[in-house]
């Protein structure tokens, strides 16, 4: 695969943009664990390479298992994941693919179990930011170093 364009060379302040979006999401509290797994899912279903290395990379150097990392691809049949952690990857599935599930009120409804309405907003930003930054990617056909 051959990269399409610097996206960061070429439009700088769009580029500045979604940093400061992101540093953004990692100063609204949500757990870093938690942000690494939804970064993952939602990269995985864009099918982002670049961005399934390096979320499954900081998640490694956060601590996070080999086994849990190998398991988010098939979270809803795997015994790894807290109560919590599901209904983020169940609202990240949702949105991430919202023209196939317009985000089902039975979704919502888990979220809202998991998260109060402050914690629901900042998740929807960090799957809102990732899914960016996957079109960004794949749109221009980053490549991770090797």
């Amino acid at each position: 695969m051959q990269p399409r364009l610097d996206f960061y060379k070429a439009s700088p302040d769009a580029a500045k943009a979604m940093l400061a979006l992101e540093a953004a999401v990692n100063k609204l509290g949500l757990e870093p664990a938690l942000l690494e797994l939804v970064k993952l899912r939602s990269s995985q279903l864009n099918g982002c390479a670049y961005c399934v290395d390096l979320h499954s990379s900081d998640a490694r150097k956060r601590g996070e298992s080999e086994r849990r990392l190998h398991a988010v691809a098939v979270w809803r049949e795997s015994p790894f994941f807290s109560d919590r952690e599901r209904a983020a990857l169940a609202w990240t599935e949702s949105l991430t693919l919202l023209s196939q599930t317009r985000a089902p009120d039975a979704d919502y409804e888990w979220l809202g179990s998991q998260f109060d309405e402050r914690e629901r907003v900042n998740l929807t930003v960090a799957i809102n930011a990732i899914n960016g930054w996957n079109r960004l990617a794949v749109g221009f056909r980053s490549v991770s170093a090797t």
